[in-house]
């Protein structure tokens, strides 16, 4: 009797989970991304599908500490400030003036006075580095902008797509060429990433700012794209040049993003979880309701007894 029991539960046979491959009408699908929001769409497109279609959004947790992305927002938004008061020249006191700035701008950590303790030291360092490293750099610019908004709009099969776009750092030559930089709190993705289109941000930035998009600006041929990347460790701060030419980059982007939107542009194409190909990313809000964990080490369409 157990075993009859047991067998009115059996089915006749297991088959794997398959990804979720949802297709939202063309109406659904958005007219207008940022880059950053380009990259998921590369990388991991049911994140944006869940996010920008489905409109649902991951909550902090209950009471949670602030983590890295907040870190790196405050170094952010405090080297905006500054470079945003002294764009044409530096302060006598510079690294007084970044630190008040930096005072400010983390005082909400008083909150939590460990992660203070940890920080504010780092961005110290951070902030003496980055002025030896503004001071060099400043020679032979033409001029500066920081977390300057711009877009671009194409022309796709479903009609105009808008790209969006805010620089952290744009650095103006006197022959009015653009060098398109980064600011990185966290690890650096490969110069081979950025070159064969997998880490789009940069040369798409360059390409809105070889067409004129971006607010204030004419239009500038990108020279070079570089990640400053800033930790507060031993270097407290680091420089990474992209080593290809900036303006074939820029535009091997621009005609990579005009078929990525076309290929979405069709109701028949897929928002899968992972692109073929893609790497998995490390924090991916949205792989439980995706059922990541059901699929991910079987097979699509493998059965098992």
């Amino acid at each position: 009797w157990c075993r009859w029991a047991a067998e009115l539960d059996r089915p006749e046979r297991v088959a794997a989970m398959p990804p979720p491959a949802p297709r939202p009408p063309l109406a659904a699908r958005p007219r207008e991304l940022s880059v950053t929001e380009i990259q998921t769409l590369v990388h991991d497109p049911y994140a944006l599908y869940a996010g920008k279609i489905l409109g649902l959004q991951p909550l902090d947790p209950i009471d949670a500490d602030p983590g890295a992305a907040e870190r790196g927002t405050l170094v952010h938004r405090a080297l905006e400030r500054f470079v945003s008061r002294y764009p044409d020249g530096l302060p006598d006191d510079a690294l007084g003036e970044l630190l008040e700035i930096g005072r400010g701008v983390f005082a909400p950590l008083a909150a939590w006075p460990s992660l203070q303790a940890f920080w504010w030291p780092r961005f110290e360092r951070i902030a003496a580095w980055f002025l030896d490293w503004e001071a060099a750099r400043r020679d032979g610019l033409a001029g500066l902008r920081a977390e300057v908004k711009g877009s671009l709009v194409l022309d796709a099969p479903a009609g105009a797509f808008t790209l969006r776009a805010k620089a952290d750092r744009l650095e103006l030559a006197p022959d009015g060429a653009v060098t398109v930089i980064d600011y990185k709190t966290g690890a650096l993705p490969p110069s081979a990433a950025v070159e064969l289109g997998s880490a789009p941000q940069l040369p798409l930035e360059a390409a809105i700012a070889a067409a004129g998009g971006f607010a204030g600006l004419e239009a500038a041929a990108p020279e070079s794209l570089a990640f400053l990347r800033l930790t507060g460790g031993e270097p407290a701060g680091e420089w990474k040049a992209v080593r290809a030419e900036a303006a074939p980059l820029a535009q091997q982007a621009l005609d990579g993003l005009a078929q990525l939107i076309a290929a979405y542009d069709d109701p028949g194409t897929a928002y899968p979880a992972l692109a073929p190909g893609g790497p998995a990313s490390r924090f991916d809000p949205y792989g439980h309701l995706a059922r990541v964990a059901e699929w991910a080490t079987t097979t699509a369409g493998e059965e098992s007894a």
